[in-house]
């Protein structure tokens, strides 16, 4: 973990207010929370404080409010799911900066929640004045929120100049998982990459040419390097204009002796939308009508093959259109493989970002990898070999 601050490092906890940064931005519907992942990902950050007999106050961000209060952005609507997933009773305290949020939080003895830190013009300018605001009401922070860890804003780096700070158990053993996967994984190594374009992971490839031994690259932006290699695409998603940096990508992955990996079938249909048929077809027997929407049987079984001489595999985005059958084929049956390479203690195995999660849902194969983020940002940059703000906050 290197000299990143935890927990331990902040001395007992009794009788203390803990600010405590998570990320509450979740998917609802019709006014209920759709997905618990986040919520189940700060539970054992808030057990481990409530038992050492803290105060905590739970601050997030919700949606893109811009500044300003918007009604249906309030945090105040999701306080059942997260009494439901902490298994505690939560206080809404409102207004971060009212007079009366700070006699709220002084004689609860619940867990509280502040307002949308968003609905604060200060929170995404890491204005000082609101950052040192947001201190006040606390004794010590900390942050439990990677996904939100690469923004530069008050409550993730701001706040962490004015009170004691640390990293949430949740925090420290995403970052752990990551640094086994990326920085110290165990040869060989694999990344299996998708997605709809290359424009947002190009210096995702770009860092992981000279760190992986394969990467196996589905989804829109295969089309893309398919292109630049001259094989036929048809009417497929692409990019053309980034078929020079696909080239180059290549090029450097050959001189990083790291093999990338296309492919060498692909599943078609004239329309996009759901279908009992998905043609499998080789490259070069694409129509000019025909869109590339998942990957073909023989590149599944080529991908496992590939996958299963790994002993770590790192996943970003999925490799079709999964989200319609049956080209969700190529996603499912190589996160199957992964998931199951993974129980058996053959590979460790750690995804995130962006659709990631919710295709690996689908495919019924989160339960196996051995660490699953929710973050979409934060891990594209942690790929990308950035150093995230609110991470660089907490070292010592």
């Amino acid at each position: 973990m290197g000299n990143l601050r935890t927990i331990k490092d902040l001395g007992t906890l009794k009788g203390k207010k803990v600010l405590l940064r998570v990320d509450l931005n979740v998917p609802m519907q019709d006014g209920t929370v759709v997905d618990h992942s986040r919520i189940l990902g700060i539970r054992e950050t808030v057990s481990h404080l409530k038992s050492a007999g803290a105060t905590i106050i739970l601050m997030s961000h919700f949606g893109r409010p811009e500044g300003q209060p918007v009604i249906g952005l309030s945090l105040s609507q999701i306080v059942p799911a997260l009494e439901q997933g902490l298994g505690a009773k939560v206080t809404f305290a409102g207004d971060a900066l009212a007079k009366e949020t700070k006699t709220k939080i002084k004689n609860s003895k619940d867990i509280c929640l502040l307002e949308n830190l968003r609905f604060y013009p200060g929170e995404e300018a890491n204005d000082a004045d609101f950052a040192k605001q947001l201190a006040a009401l606390g004794d010590v922070y900390i942050n439990d929120a990677f996904s939100s860890s690469h923004r530069a804003h008050a409550s993730t780096l701001g706040i962490a100049h004015h009170l004691p700070s640390a990293a949430g158990l949740g925090l420290v053993k995403e970052i752990e998982a990551l640094t086994t996967a990326l920085e110290n994984p165990r040869h060989p190594v694999a990344a299996v990459i998708g997605g709809a374009k290359i424009s947002t992971k190009i210096s995702v490839l770009q860092n992981l040419i000279v760190k992986m031994d394969h990467i196996l690259i589905g989804g829109g932006m295969a089309n893309t390097f398919l292109a630049a290699q001259g094989k036929r695409i048809g009417a497929s998603l692409n990019e053309p204009d980034l078929e020079s940096v696909a080239t180059t990508i290549m090029e450097n992955a050959v001189a990083a002796n790291c093999k990338i990996h296309l492919p060498d079938e692909v599943s078609v249909a004239k329309h996009f939308n759901a279908t009992d048929k998905a043609i499998g077809l080789p490259l070069d027997a694409v129509e000019d009508d025909d869109m590339i929407l998942d990957i073909g049987p023989k590149a599944i079984e080529g991908f496992i093959k590939v996958l299963r001489r790994c002993k770590t595999v790192i996943w970003n985005g999925p490799l079709g259109a999964f989200e319609i059958k049956p080209f969700d084929r190529g996603t499912n049956q190589v996160a199957e493989a992964v998931g199951n390479f993974t129980k058996k203690g053959k590979m460790i195995s750690v995804a995130g970002g962006g659709d990631t999660v919710a295709a690996l849902y689908h495919a019924n194969a989160k339960g196996n990898f051995t660490y699953v983020s929710t973050a979409g940002g934060a891990f594209l940059e942690w790929l990308e070999g950035k150093t995230l703000p609110g991470i660089a906050a907490l070292m010592l």
